[in-house]
C-alpha cells in the first residue's frame, strides 16, 4: 500500500468515527423534533377545547367568538335566527324599507364546504402553525392570502338582486368593491357589470384578485380616476377604517349622480378597529354608533351617520357575515345590516 492509498484509508477510517460521533446527535435532534411536533399538535388540541372569548388575543377575534355558532350541524330551524328583525323597532322612516332574507342554496353551499374543509386535519394543522410563526410580523388577512382560506360569505347572487331591486339579465357600467379581499362576493356582484374595479390592501389577495382578471386600483386612487361608478360597494369596511366618515363622503363624490348606489354591509355591534402589522389599534375617527339591539344601531346609523354624510336608506336587511372556519371552530359568523344608500337629491 503506498502513501496515498495510506492516506485514503486513514481518511475513512477518521471519517467513520466523525459519522459515529455525530450519530447520537442526530438522533437526540430527530427525537426533539418529533417531540416538539408531537406536543405542538397536543397543544392545539387542547386549545381547540379551551377556545372561549377570554383566551383570544384580538378584538375582532372576541368578537368572532363572541358571535360563532358553537354547533356545525345547521338546519332550516337554527337559521331564522341569522335573519330575524322586528321591524317595529326601526322606526316609521326605515320600517317599510326592510327587505326579509332568508337562508337559500348559495348560502347552505358555503357553509357545506366551510364544514368540508375544517375536516382536512392535516391542513389545518399547517394553517395553524404557518399563522402562529407569521402572525406577528404579517397581518391576519395577508396570512389568509398566502394560505388561500378564509373566505367570506355576505350575499347569494339572489340576495344581491333583491336587495338592488335588478332581474338576472340587468347590466351596469361599473362596479367598485371597496377592500375586495379575495374577490369571493365580488364574484357574486361582478356577473352584472361590464367593467369591475377592486380595491385591496394585502399584496396576496391583491395578486388572487389579478388572477381573476379584476381591474385593482389604489387605495389613494379610486376616488381620482376620472369617472364615476354605477354601484360602490363597501362591505364590512367600514369598522376596519381609520376615517370613515372620509371614506363615505368620497363614495358619493364617486357615484354616477341619480342612479349611483352604495351597497354598505356593517358588522353589528359596531366595534371599530384598524389591523396594522398584526396589531389591532382604535382608529383615528371614531363613528359614536347609539343603541344596544341591531335594530336600534340600524335606526342610528340611518338617521345620523348616513344622513350627516349625505345619504339616504333605500334598502336594508340583515345577513349572517360568514367566514370559512379553521380547527378550532367549522365556520364563523358575524350580525351584518346590509344597506343599499343612495346619495341625497
Amino acid at each position: 500500500m503506498n502513501a496515498v492509498q495510506s492516506s485514503f484509508v486513514l481518511r475513512i477510517i477518521q471519517k467513520d468515527d466523525v459519522d459515529n460521533k455525530l450519530e447520537p446527535h442526530l438522533q437526540m435532534r430527530t427525537l426533539l423534533f418529533v417531540s416538539w411536533v408531537v406536543f405542538y399538535i397536543s397543544l392545539l388540541l387542547v386549545a381547540r377545547r379551551m377556545w372561549t372569548g377570554k383566551y383570544s388575543r384580538s378584538p375582532l377575534a372576541r368578537t368572532l367568538i363572541m358571535n360563532a355558532l358553537t354547533s356545525s350541524d345547521f338546519n332550516d330551524q337554527g337559521m331564522p335566527e341569522w335573519y330575524r328583525c322586528c321591524p317595529d323597532l326601526l322606526g316609521e322612516k326605515i320600517r317599510p324599507l326592510f327587505v326579509l332574507s332568508q337562508l337559500d342554496g348559495e348560502t347552505q353551499a358555503f357553509l357545506e364546504r366551510s364544514v368540508e374543509k375544517s375536516g382536512w386535519v392535516f391542513t389545518q394543522l399547517y394553517h395553524s402553525f404557518f399563522s402562529s410563526i407569521f402572525s406577528p410580523i404579517i397581518s391576519r388577512t395577508s396570512i389568509n392570502g398566502f394560505l388561500g382560506r378564509g373566505s367570506m360569505f355576505v350575499f347569494s347572487q339572489e340576495q344581491f338582486r333583491q336587495l338592488l331591486q335588478i332581474r338576472p339579465d340587468w347590466k351596469g357600467e361599473k362596479l367598485l368593491d371597496l377592500g375586495a379581499g379575495d374577490g369571493g362576493v365580488t364574484d357574486v356582484m361582478g356577473s352584472h357589470f361590464k367593467e369591475v374595479y377592486a380595491t385591496e390592501v394585502s399584496l396576496p389577495m391583491r395578486w388572487q384578485l389579478q388572477r381573476k382578471n379584476y381591474r385593482l386600483l389604489e387605495i389613494d386612487e379610486w376616488q381620482k380616476t376620472g369617472f364615476q361608478y354605477d354601484v360602490i360597494s363597501c362591505l364590512n369596511l367600514l369598522d376596519r377604517c381609520d376615517e370613515p366618515s372620509q371614506l363615505l363622503r368620497d363614495i358619493k363624490n364617486a357615484l354616477v349622480p341619480g342612479t349611483g348606489r352604495l351597497i354598505l354591509a356593517v358588522v353589528l355591534p359596531f366595534q371599530p378597529y384598524v389591523e396594522i402589522r398584526g396589531r389591532w389599534v382604535r382608529p383615528s375617527e371614531h363613528i359614536q354608533v347609539k343603541g344596544t339591539t341591531w335594530e336600534e344601531q340600524v335606526k342610528n346609523l340611518s338617521d345620523d351617520i348616513f344622513h350627516t354624510v349625505g345619504f339616504e336608506v333605500e334598502a336594508v336587511t340583515r345577513l349572517p357575515y360568514l367566514c370559512e372556519g379553521d380547527m378550532h371552530q367549522d365556520y364563523y359568523v358575524l350580525d351584518d345590516a346590509v344597506f343599499v344608500l343612495k346619495p341625497q337629491e
